[in-house]
Protein backbone atom coordinates (compact mmCIF):
# COMPACT_ATOMS: atom_id res chain seq x y z
CA UNK A 1 0.00 0.00 0.00
CA UNK A 2 2.90 2.37 0.60
CA UNK A 3 3.75 2.20 -3.11
CA UNK A 4 0.16 3.04 -4.02
CA UNK A 5 0.07 5.95 -1.59
CA UNK A 6 3.32 7.27 -3.06
CA UNK A 7 1.99 6.89 -6.60
CA UNK A 8 -1.25 8.70 -5.72
CA UNK A 9 0.77 11.48 -4.07
CA UNK A 10 2.89 11.89 -7.20
CA UNK A 11 -0.26 11.95 -9.35
CA UNK A 12 -1.78 14.58 -7.04
CA UNK A 13 1.33 16.74 -7.52
CA UNK A 14 0.99 16.63 -11.30
CA UNK A 15 2.53 13.31 -12.32
CA UNK A 16 0.94 10.66 -14.49
CA UNK A 17 -1.77 8.24 -13.41
CA UNK A 18 -0.06 5.09 -14.70
CA UNK A 19 1.81 4.03 -11.53
CA UNK A 20 -1.28 4.56 -9.37
CA UNK A 21 -3.49 2.54 -11.71
CA UNK A 22 -0.94 -0.25 -11.91
CA UNK A 23 -0.51 -0.41 -8.13
CA UNK A 24 -4.24 -0.30 -7.43
CA UNK A 25 -4.88 -3.11 -9.89
CA UNK A 26 -2.04 -5.27 -8.64
CA UNK A 27 -3.14 -4.88 -5.02
CA UNK A 28 -6.83 -5.42 -5.74
CA UNK A 29 -7.78 -2.11 -4.14
CA UNK A 30 -11.51 -1.41 -4.22
CA UNK A 31 -11.94 1.28 -1.54
CA UNK A 32 -10.05 4.43 -0.59
CA UNK A 33 -10.41 5.98 2.86
CA UNK A 34 -9.75 9.70 2.61
CA UNK A 35 -8.34 11.15 5.83
CA UNK A 36 -7.18 14.65 6.64
CA UNK A 37 -3.79 13.85 8.15
CA UNK A 38 -1.37 11.23 9.51
CA UNK A 39 -2.88 11.15 13.01
CA UNK A 40 -6.18 10.02 11.48
CA UNK A 41 -4.34 7.33 9.51
CA UNK A 42 -2.67 6.16 12.73
CA UNK A 43 -6.02 5.99 14.55
CA UNK A 44 -7.81 4.09 11.78
CA UNK A 45 -4.93 1.63 11.53
CA UNK A 46 -4.96 1.10 15.30
CA UNK A 47 -8.73 0.56 15.36
CA UNK A 48 -8.47 -1.96 12.52
CA UNK A 49 -5.80 -3.86 14.48
CA UNK A 50 -7.90 -3.67 17.66
CA UNK A 51 -10.81 -5.24 15.78
CA UNK A 52 -8.64 -7.88 14.11
CA UNK A 53 -8.93 -6.39 10.63
CA UNK A 54 -6.27 -6.29 7.88
CA UNK A 55 -7.49 -3.46 5.67
CA UNK A 56 -4.77 -3.83 3.04
CA UNK A 57 -5.68 -7.50 2.59
CA UNK A 58 -9.32 -6.43 2.24
CA UNK A 59 -8.46 -4.09 -0.65
CA UNK A 60 -8.72 -0.89 1.37
CA UNK A 61 -6.21 1.93 0.95
CA UNK A 62 -6.12 4.37 3.88
CA UNK A 63 -4.39 7.62 3.00
CA UNK A 64 -3.64 11.08 4.31
CA UNK A 65 -4.56 13.94 2.00
CA UNK A 66 -2.50 16.60 3.75
CA UNK A 67 -5.55 18.66 4.66
CA UNK A 68 -9.31 18.47 4.21
CA UNK A 69 -9.29 21.11 1.47
CA UNK A 70 -7.59 18.56 -0.81
CA UNK A 71 -10.52 16.16 -0.66
CA UNK A 72 -12.05 17.35 -3.94
CA UNK A 73 -8.89 16.65 -5.89
CA UNK A 74 -8.34 13.26 -4.26
CA UNK A 75 -11.97 12.34 -4.91
CA UNK A 76 -11.53 13.11 -8.61
CA UNK A 77 -8.33 11.05 -8.81
CA UNK A 78 -9.56 8.05 -6.88
CA UNK A 79 -13.34 8.13 -7.39
CA UNK A 80 -15.54 7.79 -10.50
CA UNK A 81 -13.56 10.21 -12.73
CA UNK A 82 -10.25 8.49 -11.93
CA UNK A 83 -9.53 5.03 -10.56
CA UNK A 84 -13.20 4.30 -9.92
CA UNK A 85 -12.67 3.28 -6.31
CA UNK A 86 -15.38 3.43 -3.68
CA UNK A 87 -14.70 6.44 -1.45
CA UNK A 88 -15.24 6.86 2.26
CA UNK A 89 -13.64 8.96 4.95
CA UNK A 90 -13.48 10.37 8.45
CA UNK A 91 -13.44 14.09 9.17
CA UNK A 92 -13.77 16.73 11.85
CA UNK A 93 -17.12 18.43 12.18
CA UNK A 94 -15.85 21.70 10.73
CA UNK A 95 -14.40 19.91 7.69
CA UNK A 96 -17.59 18.08 6.70
CA UNK A 97 -18.61 20.65 4.05
CA UNK A 98 -15.32 20.11 2.20
CA UNK A 99 -15.90 16.35 2.15
CA UNK A 100 -19.55 16.57 1.11
CA UNK A 101 -18.83 19.05 -1.66
CA UNK A 102 -15.68 17.28 -2.87
CA UNK A 103 -17.24 13.83 -3.14
CA UNK A 104 -20.44 15.17 -4.71
CA UNK A 105 -18.51 17.04 -7.40
CA UNK A 106 -16.61 13.83 -8.21
CA UNK A 107 -19.90 11.97 -8.60
CA UNK A 108 -19.25 9.83 -5.51
CA UNK A 109 -21.86 9.06 -2.83
CA UNK A 110 -21.51 11.17 0.30
CA UNK A 111 -23.07 8.69 2.73
CA UNK A 112 -19.66 7.18 3.49
CA UNK A 113 -18.43 10.25 5.36
CA UNK A 114 -18.17 9.76 9.12
CA UNK A 115 -17.99 12.89 11.23
CA UNK A 116 -16.29 13.38 14.61
CA UNK A 117 -18.26 15.56 17.02
CA UNK A 118 -15.44 18.09 17.20
CA UNK A 119 -12.38 16.18 16.05
CA UNK A 120 -10.85 12.74 16.45
CA UNK A 121 -8.95 13.67 19.62
CA UNK A 122 -12.19 14.83 21.22
CA UNK A 123 -13.85 11.51 20.37
CA UNK A 124 -10.99 9.49 21.85
CA UNK A 125 -10.75 11.54 25.05
CA UNK A 126 -14.50 11.18 25.54
CA UNK A 127 -14.40 7.43 24.91
CA UNK A 128 -11.67 6.82 27.48
CA UNK A 129 -12.60 9.58 29.92
CA UNK A 130 -10.25 12.42 30.95
CA UNK A 131 -8.83 10.61 34.05
CA UNK A 132 -7.75 7.61 31.96
CA UNK A 133 -6.27 9.85 29.25
CA UNK A 134 -4.30 11.83 31.86
CA UNK A 135 -3.06 8.53 33.27
CA UNK A 136 -1.91 7.43 29.81
CA UNK A 137 -0.16 10.74 29.22
CA UNK A 138 1.78 10.26 32.45
CA UNK A 139 2.61 6.68 31.47
CA UNK A 140 3.95 7.92 28.12
CA UNK A 141 6.37 10.24 29.93
CA UNK A 142 4.53 13.49 29.22
CA UNK A 143 3.52 14.30 32.79
CA UNK A 144 5.73 17.41 33.04
CA UNK A 145 4.66 18.92 29.69
CA UNK A 146 1.01 18.28 30.62
CA UNK A 147 1.42 19.95 34.02
CA UNK A 148 3.08 22.98 32.39
CA UNK A 149 0.33 23.16 29.80
CA UNK A 150 -2.47 22.96 32.39
CA UNK A 151 -0.91 25.83 34.34
CA UNK A 152 -1.15 28.20 31.38
CA UNK A 153 -3.68 31.02 31.88
CA UNK A 154 -5.47 30.10 28.65
CA UNK A 155 -6.37 26.68 30.08
CA UNK A 156 -8.02 27.99 33.22
CA UNK A 157 -11.79 27.58 33.16
CA UNK A 158 -11.71 24.91 30.46
CA UNK A 159 -13.01 21.43 31.15
CA UNK A 160 -10.59 18.53 31.50
CA UNK A 161 -11.95 17.20 28.21
CA UNK A 162 -11.11 20.46 26.42
CA UNK A 163 -7.68 20.74 28.05
CA UNK A 164 -6.58 17.23 27.11
CA UNK A 165 -7.91 17.54 23.59
CA UNK A 166 -5.89 20.74 23.15
CA UNK A 167 -2.77 19.24 24.76
CA UNK A 168 -2.68 16.40 22.25
CA UNK A 169 -2.19 18.89 19.42
CA UNK A 170 0.43 21.16 20.98
CA UNK A 171 3.59 19.45 19.71
CA UNK A 172 4.55 18.08 16.32
CA UNK A 173 4.07 14.32 16.26
CA UNK A 174 2.07 14.20 19.50
CA UNK A 175 -1.30 13.77 17.78
CA UNK A 176 0.02 10.84 15.74
CA UNK A 177 1.56 9.17 18.79
CA UNK A 178 -1.52 9.54 20.97
CA UNK A 179 -3.97 8.64 18.23
CA UNK A 180 -2.43 5.19 18.29
CA UNK A 181 -1.85 5.04 22.06
CA UNK A 182 -5.40 6.08 22.97
CA UNK A 183 -6.99 3.62 20.55
CA UNK A 184 -4.83 0.81 21.89
CA UNK A 185 -6.12 1.60 25.39
CA UNK A 186 -9.76 1.18 24.31
CA UNK A 187 -11.93 -1.87 24.70
CA UNK A 188 -13.33 -2.86 21.28
CA UNK A 189 -16.83 -2.04 22.54
CA UNK A 190 -15.76 1.52 23.41
CA UNK A 191 -14.47 2.58 19.99
CA UNK A 192 -16.05 5.98 19.16
CA UNK A 193 -19.08 5.78 16.81
CA UNK A 194 -17.45 7.57 13.82
CA UNK A 195 -14.59 5.05 13.80
CA UNK A 196 -16.93 2.13 14.35
CA UNK A 197 -19.14 3.33 11.51
CA UNK A 198 -16.19 3.72 9.17
CA UNK A 199 -14.77 0.26 9.89
CA UNK A 200 -18.22 -1.33 9.60
CA UNK A 201 -18.64 -0.03 6.05
CA UNK A 202 -15.28 -1.32 4.84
Amino acid sequence: MDALRAAVGAWFRGGGDGPARESAGRLGVRTAVLLEGPSDVAAVGAVAALLGRDLAAEGVCVLSMGGAMNVGRFARLLGPPGLGLRLTGLCDEREQPYYTRGLARAGAPTDGIFVCAADLEDELVRALGPPRVAELVRAEGDHRPLRTFLNQPAQQGRTAQQQLRRFLGTKKGRKIHYARALVEALNPTDVPPPLTGLLTTL
